[in-house]
């Protein structure tokens, strides 16, 4: 007991110097006026910003980059005007509201503010307090948030599977599961970006190289811990160590800054019906089923799946059954990597990769893991399609900003009146 309390205390010790000593560098921002300029999801590069003081004096300029963001130093706090050169816009875009050319705002000390445009198809735009023909009525915004819900949950669910498969076989609950989506991201943006490799071949690769650390882990990290008999709690607290560690590693390697993939930046919206998606966006939803449905059939239709779910069942059994228990769990882990790295990939698709990409989306992998049921593949997969739908239609009511709040909404309402989950199965404790 006394040593559990001498090793929590040291994980609390060492998270508040962490956080602690990243703070200084966010206080000692300079003021700055920053945006992301975006049509229909997608990014809008080679588009002007300049920037002037309140009485007209010029501050400086910004060209947007691949990924649609700009940034202009400012020389202190103040009032500032940022302005749109329109004519830098894509031919077949423009303003929201066309008189909107101009926004003032006002900068405090230390603070670097964020400068939005709305951007519509041409000829859409009106004027301001007005309504304008983009406008979507209420049916069409949930069928586009519909879209977008399932997309996401589709992404979870690929990180879900993965984590609720490791909780069964193992009992561990990794709080380092989100920081293997971010390392498929990184190596594939590295493959992509920094060596010039095309993108899918590079996705091959990263999901390669996360199985193998999937397998290395098991092998030489989680597994011994096992034979040396460590608690489920110690090396839950163990995985939030190397979570931090692996963040913190990721921000020293990567940057603070987020990055697109060099390949489907800046693709063309299709309409289909009254959803708007990119050619991408389709593709990687096919994609993520597809994976999903062969992991679903290997569970039934292997032999590795079947020891896989007899070990979930009752590990003492499966190995007095003839089942080489830590054979099946280093699959897992293998399988576990892949998948999550792939969904770090899909993720980083879908919007820019940073740092802690995988820390904001572990939430809502864990209510869904905890919504279907914890150690259950298939309820992982329900419950993360349930997480997603609801967080993005819930926008339909709620601020955007508080969206991922639904996510603990779930976690509550499920552990209140079904702590097994969707598809889990009511345990007899004591």
């Amino acid at each position: 007991m006394r040593r559990a309390v001498i090793a929590f205390t040291a994980f609390l010790g060492g998270l508040i110097f962490l956080l602690a000593a990243g703070a200084p560098a966010a206080w000692a921002e300079d003021e700055g006026l920053r945006g992301t300029l975006q049509y229909q999801g997608q990014p809008v590069n080679g588009v002007k910003i300049s920037v002037a003081t309140e009485d007209g004096k010029p501050v400086g300029d910004a060209t947007t980059a691949a990924d649609g963001t700009w940034e202009v130093p400012l020389p202190g706090p103040g009032t500032y005007k940022v302005t749109i050169d329109q004519s830098t816009l894509p031919p077949t875009v423009e303003l929201r509201f066309k008189e909107r050319t101009t926004l003032t705002l006002q900068v405090a000390e230390g603070q670097r503010r964020t400068a939005l445009f709305a951007l519509v198809p041409k000829g859409q735009g009106g004027e301001a307090g007005t309504p304008t023909a983009s406008e979507p009525s209420v049916w069409e915004r949930a069928a586009q948030l519909a879209f977008e819900g399932l997309n996401l949950g589709l992404i979870i669910a690929l990180a879900a599977m993965g984590l609720s498969l490791i909780f069964g076989t193992t009992g561990l609950t990794n709080f380092a599961h989100g920081e293997l989506l971010t390392l498929g991201a990184l190596i594939a943006y590295f493959f992509n970006v920094t060596i010039g490799i095309q993108l899918i071949p590079a996705a091959i690769i990263a999901v390669i190289i996360g199985g193998a650390l999937g397998y290395a882990q098991d092998r030489f990290f989680w597994g011994v811990l096992r034979r040396r008999g460590s608690s489920l709690i110690a090396m839950m607290i163990i995985s939030i160590g190397m979570a931090l560690f692996l963040r913190y590693l990721f921000l020293f390697l990567f940057g603070g800054e987020s990055a697109p993939y060099a390949d489907y930046n800046a693709q063309p919206g299709m309409q289909i019906g009254p959803i708007s998606a990119t050619p991408k966006n389709l593709v990687a939803m096919g994609i993520e089923i597809l994976v999903l449905v062969i992991v679903g059939l290997a569970l039934l239709r292997t032999r590795t799946g079947k020891a896989a779910r007899a070990v979930a069942d009752n590990p003492a059994l499966a190995a007095s059954s003839g089942i080489n228990v830590d054979r099946v769990i280093r699959i897992i882990w293998t399988a576990g990597g892949a998948v999550a790295a792939l969904a770090g990939i899909m993720l980083g698709l879908s919007q820019n990769l940073n740092y802690q990409m995988g820390l904001n989306i572990l939430l809502l992998v864990f209510a869904g893991v905890t919504l279907g049921g914890l150690g259950t593949a298939f309820g992982a997969l329900v419950g993360s399609l349930v997480v997603g739908l609801f967080i993005q239609l819930s926008t339909l009511w709620v601020a955007t900003e508080l969206k991922t709040v639904g996510a603990l909404l779930v976690l509550i309402l499920v552990m209140l009146f079904r702590p097994q989950g969707i598809l889990g199965r009511r345990e007899r404790i004591g």
